[in-house]
Parts: C-alpha cells; sequence; structure tokens
C-alpha cells in the first residue's frame, strides 16, 4: 500500500480488525520508509457496478460519492455516522447483489431517497431538493408538507 504520506510503496500492517458493521476490515499500517501511520478500509466488491447517468454517459459506481452525498444531506443532523454508514453499505449490497453490472443513477438517488426518508426528515428534503431539481421555494413547500416526521435521534 503506498504511503499517502511519502509516497513510498510499502507499508507494514500493524493491527487489523473489522468495521462495526463488519463489512470491511480497518487495517492501521506504518510507512517502512517515513514511519508514518495511516488508516485504510478493504471491503469486498462482489462484482463491478457501472451507473447510467440520465445524458447517457456511464460511470463506475463509486461508494465515495454516495457517502458524500449522503453525508451533505445529513449535515449538522443528530445522525450517527453509523447509521449513515450502514445506509451506505446497504445501497452497495443491494446494487452488488441485484445481478446488474449497469444501474440508472435514477435508481440509486430513489434508494437514496427511500433510505433518508426512515433516518431524518431534514436530510430526506435535503437530498430531494437537489435530486427532484426544486426550481423556487414553492417546490419545497409541496414536497415538505408530505413529509411524515421521523425520528433521526
Amino acid at each position: 500500500m503506498r504511503c499517502p504520506f511519502c509516497g513510498h510503496d510499502d507499508s507494514q500492517v500493524k493491527d487489523s480488525r473489522p468495521t462495526e458493521d463488519n463489512g470491511a476490515i480497518r487495517r492501521r499500517r506504518q510507512c517502512e520508509a517515513c514511519g508514518a501511520r495511516f488508516t485504510t478500509f478493504e471491503r469486498i466488491q462482489l462484482r463491478e457496478v457501472w451507473v447510467l447517468k440520465s445524458e447517457g454517459r456511464r460511470e463506475p459506481f463509486e461508494r465515495d460519492k454516495l457517502a458524500r452525498s449522503i453525508g451533505i444531506a445529513c449535515r449538522k443532523r443528530p445522525i450517527d455516522a453509523g447509521r449513515m454508514e450502514k445506509l451506505v453499505s446497504g445501497i452497495q449490497r443491494q446494487l452488488e447483489t441485484s445481478g446488474e453490472t449497469e444501474v440508472e443513477a435514477k435508481i440509486i438517488g430513489e434508494m437514496v431517497m427511500e433510505g433518508l426518508k426512515g433516518l431524518d426528515s431534514v436530510a430526506y428534503i435535503r437530498f430531494a431538493s437537489v435530486y427532484k431539481d426544486f426550481g423556487e421555494a414553492r417546490d419545497f413547500e409541496d414536497f415538505a408538507s408530505t413529509v411524515k416526521e421521523v425520528g433521526g435521534e
């Protein structure tokens, strides 16, 4: 594993343990050149999934991109990071076990919406405002009036 600090190619694993959801292995590593310590995560990838964008482009599914968008929707909300991680892992697992190698971005967006709906109503509305491309305040009002409060605490 390449050191993120000095770029050296070799590092030594000092500690390995599963993550809380057992979806990955967390490894503490130490660079053999500069001695810096860093953490890596190793995950099982069942199959390569490609995302079909609305304009026709194809791009590989990126777990980090999914986690970032969920994180943005949940920013400054009383939501445990573990619950967000569980949502990301669940969506990724669904995509990899679906049997499909190509998934429309719209389907992933709907999966996120469904997950956020049960997690936190504010995060759900935030994500929906971008996903559904709200153009004016009236769109927020109309959508928010259909949302029921959920327990995010």
